[in-house]
């Protein structure tokens, strides 16, 4: 079945305007033709789109799903229309790629300042996502580069290790196990509320599956995006935090917390770098893969010049 593009603004001007009469008016209709796509449009797909009713129309549950999908398709035909405007100005290429916070705060960023220092020509767009999400989006093409915390969960991914990391523990100063230099148990934090990301964040999924070897709920009280806002609430007294060792001693100069190292063989993590499962990536992706593993890791040809 095709659509026209005229005939999708019309539905999405009538769902905005709650009117056909203006919605024609806005999309340079005349109001006969503008009833009349409405209605070819709703024989063709089998289902009524909009209620008629005193003060204008509704929606029906198909039309707002049609809306849906419409507002998505300019959203997509928007961000084409601009990339492809790029070329003229000398962009070669567009490189979107989905990250999860630690390896933001932790490593991503001095390789992709190289890297867009090294390929001016090609623009990079960046996700903060959890390591879910991260992997969800690369492999449903809504990204084309993803880099997360093991493990990997989606078997449409091909990944490469990236980047080594490290766990630690985040309290608030005076706390009962800051005291002390040595490492810290797991265990010892469970009796304490705990301060992380979201649901699908690869810590606190860490966090949770390893209380429940243990046979204990996880207190995650407090849930928040972002390491500062994890900082800040320890500060304030709240609970205990895991965060990257290096983004946690940063955090120290700044807030008054104390960071202890985690002892447990988990606290070392593997950041990943993935791509779809595909035979030839495409020359940006290749790139970028190269550019950030090492050539005998990622067995990949070399491919030719983007000048």
């Amino acid at each position: 079945m095709r659509f026209d593009l005229i005939t999708l603004n019309l539905v999405l001007a009538i769902a905005e305007t709650r009117n056909i009469t203006r919605a024609a008016e806005r999309e340079h209709l005349a109001l006969a033709a503008a009833s009349k796509r409405l209605k070819d449009l709703e024989t063709r797909l089998g289902v009524q789109l909009f209620e008629r009713r005193a003060r204008g129309v509704e929606p029906t549950e198909a039309g707002r799903s049609l809306v849906r999908h419409i507002r998505g398709l300019n959203a997509s035909l928007h961000a084409l229309e601009n990339e492809v405007v790029e070329f003229s100005r000398g962009i070669k290429g567009h490189l979107r790629i989905a990250a999860n916070a630690a390896a933001i705060a932790e490593c991503l960023p001095a390789d992709l300042a190289r890297f867009a220092q090294e390929h001016p020509q090609i623009r990079i767009s960046l996700e903060d996502l959890t390591s879910a999400e991260v992997q969800a989006a690369v492999a449903d093409g809504r990204a084309d580069v993803g880099v997360f915390a093991a493990p990997v969960s989606d078997a449409r991914l091909r990944t490469w290790p990236y980047r080594a990391g490290e766990l630690a523990v985040v309290l608030p100063h005076g706390h009962p196990l800051a005291a002390g230099e040595a490492g810290l148990s797991f265990e010892a934090l469970l009796d304490y509320d705990i301060v992380g990301l979201p649901i699908g964040a690869s810590v606190h999924e860490l966090m949770l599956q390893r209380a429940l070897e243990r046979g204990r709920s996880l207190n995650a009280r407090l849930q928040v995006r972002g390491f500062d806002a994890i900082a800040q609430l320890v500060d304030a007294g709240l609970g205990v935090a895991l965060l990257p060792a290096a983004v946690a001693q940063r955090f120290a100069r700044l807030f008054a917390i104390q960071v202890r190292p985690l002892d447990e063989p988990w606290a070392q993590r593997q950041y990943l770098l993935a791509t779809r499962e595909q035979a030839v990536l495409p020359t940006v992706v290749q790139r970028f893969v190269d550019a950030l593993i090492p050539n005998d890791a990622n067995q990949s040809p070399t491919i030719p010049s983007l000048t």
